[in-house]
């Protein structure tokens, strides 16, 4: 298990557009994932892109039913079911018009919550591990998660969908608690 640091906002590395990955996939991109997944559970988050943890690739991880109130605090399974997604060069082919707004929450930007709004529903295409291309739906709370990943991959952070007066709050109240 290896635990990487996950940078925190206004750290510059997170405003870098991330890379494609290319297939096969190295030992090297590979252990990246594994970090990313350890890294992920450990913070705990329910989901981290490569480029939180200083890797400008186009790679996320994502946990959304271990995160889940209703699994978590399931009494014959203490600490959650666990359903790792690896999510390589994805793809937005289509995002709906009707809009959902959720609070969302950053491990790059700690102990921050604000209500973004994103579209409701999206369709997505992106490889595996192995490199299988995939496609498929997604709606409520899984998308919205998807997109806010997805975002670290162009550089963009969930404030950056808040009004500039909240984002400036935001920034100097992590460059206070964190020194950067």
């Amino acid at each position: 298990m290896a635990i990487r640091e996950i940078l925190i906002h206004p750290d510059e590395r997170l405003r870098v557009v991330a890379a494609p990955v290319s297939f096969p996939l190295s030992d090297e991109v590979k252990q990246v994932i594994r970090d990313m997944a350890d890294s992920m559970y450990d913070a705990p988050g329910v989901g981290l892109a490569a480029p939180q943890i200083g890797v400008p690739l186009q790679i996320a991880v994502t946990d959304t039913l271990w995160r889940s109130d209703e699994v978590r605090h399931d009494p014959d399974n203490p600490g959650g079911s666990r359903d790792l997604k690896v999510w390589i060069n994805p793809e937005f082919l289509w995002k709906s018009d009707e809009m959902a707004t959720w609070e969302e929450g950053c491990l790059s930007v700690p102990e921050t919550y604000a209500d973004v709004t994103r579209p409701a529903a999206v369709r997505l295409r992106w490889f595996d591990m192995d490199g299988a291309s995939h496609e498929h739906d997604f709606s409520d709370f899984l998308a919205v998660a998807l997109q806010h990943e997805f975002d670290h991959l162009l550089g963009k952070l969930f404030i950056d969908y808040l009004s500039p007066l909240k984002r400036n709050m935001i920034t100097k109240k992590m460059k206070k608690l964190y020194k950067s």
